[in-house]
């Protein structure tokens, strides 16, 4: 469910271009109609309306997945507040300019900026967020938490460049579907396999020494 609600404006986006991919005209007439005063020149040319209208719709869904947080008093993952900033930022500027180069730099952009995080808080300041987050749900060895640590990190930023490759190799609409099919089927698989690299390895944290005197 959580996993749902995650991915939810991603599916949203991608519902959206495809509705508007399916008419341009429509979708030009109705951006412009709703979204002109948000554009530069206040039209909406049918090329631009499908990733115009799915930005729109990506922004207002990601504010409104903050609202509802935030009114249920849940913690917000630092992952999402940085998504907000991201969405708004460089949603806005494809909005503004329609161009869609700015929003399809926005799942880079995130990927880069969290292996940065990970890669900084160990190196700079000794400590692992991965272990962090999980360590009060399983024990694990120190040299698994900081392998699971690079594994993350070499995930964020492959991903980050697969993004790019994809978004300046192919359409926009192959760029759509690989940003909600490829993004989470590759997050699902990687999961996975973190999953079982850990079970494997969650019965390796040695036991105290004073657990293991017998009673006089």
């Amino acid at each position: 469910m959580k996993l749902l609600f995650d991915f939810l404006p991603v599916i949203l986006f991608f519902g959206t271009f495809k509705f508007a991919e399916a008419d341009k005209n429509w979708a030009s007439a109705f951006a412009t109609e709703h979204l002109g005063f948000m554009v530069s020149d206040g039209v909406v040319g049918p090329m631009q309306a499908p990733v115009l209208l799915a930005t729109a719709v990506v922004i207002l869904a990601t504010l409104a997945q903050v609202g509802v947080m935030l009114a249920l008093r849940r913690k917000i993952d630092a992952m999402l507040w940085v998504s907000l900033v991201l969405v708004v930022g460089l949603g806005s500027a494809t909005v503004w300019f329609h161009n869609e180069t700015f929003i399809k730099w926005k799942p880079t952009v995130l990927y880069w900026v969290f292996a940065t995080i990970l890669t900084a808080s160990v190196t700079l300041w000794r400590k692992n967020l991965i272990q962090k987050l999980m360590g009060d749900k399983i024990a694990l060895p120190d040299p698994i938490w900081s392998r699971l640590n690079v594994a993350w990190v070499l995930f964020f930023a492959v991903m980050g460049a697969l993004n790019l490759y994809v978004a300046y190799s192919f359409t926009t609409d192959i760029w759509v579907n690989f940003k909600l099919f490829g993004g989470l089927g590759l997050m699902i698989v990687f999961t996975l396999a973190q999953g079982l690299y850990l079970h494997k390895h969650m019965g390796d944290v040695m036991t105290p020494p004073s657990a293991t005197k017998k009673s006089p």
